[in-house]
């Protein structure tokens, strides 16, 4: 079950950028109006709008992306000199529908779903932009600060990559994130070491053989048996061939061939995704799998065409960062609002900033008291307002605050 976060701990000074009612109040239903509108990836102009009405309606000047969709925008001005701290957040929703009941804010666009929280995501750093500019305007905030609300996470290999190009990490010396998690309770952080996600990939593979009549296999290719094996043999290899502690998976999700009973096809087609824990795995995965099904292709006589799409590395937090994380919700909740979280299988693009500057991500509790570990954000009639959106405001401008020297 988990606990209310306290103002700051007991015996530190008080620490200002604390989340206002009102400002909370209308976090919560900016957070919502996202939750009905949701954007894909690439598509996200109305969220992108608001979000820049909003930060200008504080004063502040927002800069659109190349793309016409996610933006950036700095609170104080940077010196070109000593490099700035960044904080992101991934703006895009996801193509599956809003099973949600009963619920007054599900999405009202069919077949699009904020299913993975980036609309908390985005709401905590436009709440912490609000925050940090009104402790600027007081002078309380001693470096500039770089928000980053980020287009295309969910579209491979990821919205980060063109965000870098289009210079978002100019003058940025470290980067941090959160993500929501349904297995951290509401009110904690989750924070980790090291790898935190997974690198990420896609895999399609096409056989293609003479196809002919199943009362005579042995004349032809059998192509279902061949697909059959590439789906079940290709990973036994990897298993054997890629060291097990670098926790490299390759997982099917579908598997097509043929059409008639008595018919051998033509044609075969799979697709799936590699995961992998380790980074030094993850570059040479290509090779292994590209090698792995022509092996085992080429032993059933089928022609093998292997379409393998680079997803993202893994998010491996830097120890400084992680512990300025640590170090804000420790002065801003107290130490019983963090804990140790382990690495998971999916992916996330924040990993493209990494490639270029430290930085580390946190996981964000959104599980309420009493569900299960297994909570589905998918398909969950979930409502992360109360607490999430306040603890990531404080949290981010808590370690503004320390990392700017403020405090």
């Amino acid at each position: 079950m988990s606990r209310e976060p306290e103002a700051d701990v007991p015996g530190e000074t008080p620490l200002p950028g604390t989340l206002p009612e009102p400002l909370r109040a209308e976090l919560i239903a900016f957070r919502r109006d996202l939750h009905m509108h949701p954007e894909l990836g690439n598509q996200e102009f109305r969220t992108t709008a608001a979000i820049k009405s909003r930060l200008e309606a504080a004063g502040l000047r927002p800069r659109v992306l190349p793309g016409g969709t996610g933006l950036t925008c700095d609170i104080g001005t940077w010196d070109g000199h000593r490099p700035m701290l960044a904080i992101r957040a991934d703006i895009d929703a996801l193509p599956i529908p809003d099973t949600k009941a009963d619920c007054p804010y599900r999405s009202t666009v069919p077949d699009r779903a904020h299913a993975c929280g980036h609309d908390v995501h985005t709401t905590t750093v436009l709440g912490t932009g609000l925050v940090l500019a009104e402790l600027h305007r007081q002078g309380l905030l001693a470096r500039p600060v770089r928000l980053v609300f980020q287009p295309a996470e969910e579209v491979l290999p990821g919205g980060a990559v063109n965000a870098v190009e289009a210079g978002v990490l100019d003058g940025v010396g470290k980067i941090i994130a959160v993500h929501c998690d349904p297995r951290v309770d509401a009110g904690k952080i989750g924070l980790r070491v090291g790898p935190i996600t997974s690198a990420c990939d896609r895999l399609e593979v096409t056989l293609d053989g003479p196809g002919g009549h199943t009362a005579r296999p042995h004349l032809t290719t059998d192509l279902v048996t061949a697909v059959a094996r590439v789906a079940t043999d290709v990973p036994a290899l990897l298993s054997r061939r890629i060291d097990a502690r670098s926790g490299l998976v390759l997982t099917w999700g579908r598997i097509e061939a043929g059409h008639a009973p008595n018919v051998i096809p033509q044609h075969a087609e799979l697709g799936g995704t590699v995961r992998c824990l380790d980074l030094a795995a993850w570059r040479d995965a290509p090779d292994q799998v590209y090698a792995a099904i022509d092996e085992v292709a080429t032993l059933h006589g089928a022609k093998s065409t292997i379409n393998y799409v680079r997803g993202v590395p893994p998010v491996v937090n830097d120890p400084v960062i992680a512990e300025l994380l640590r170090e804000a919700m420790t002065r801003r909740c107290g130490p019983y609002a963090i804990e140790d979280t382990e690495q998971s299988l999916g992916g996330e693009d924040f990993s493209w900033y990494l490639e270029h500057v430290p930085g580390a991500m946190a996981r964000l509790g959104v599980r309420r008291p009493g569900d299960p570990n297994h909570l589905d954000l998918h398909r969950g009639n979930f409502d992360v307002d109360e607490s999430a959106i306040k603890v990531g405001v404080e949290l981010f401008t808590a370690a503004a605050l320390i990392d700017a020297g403020t405090v």
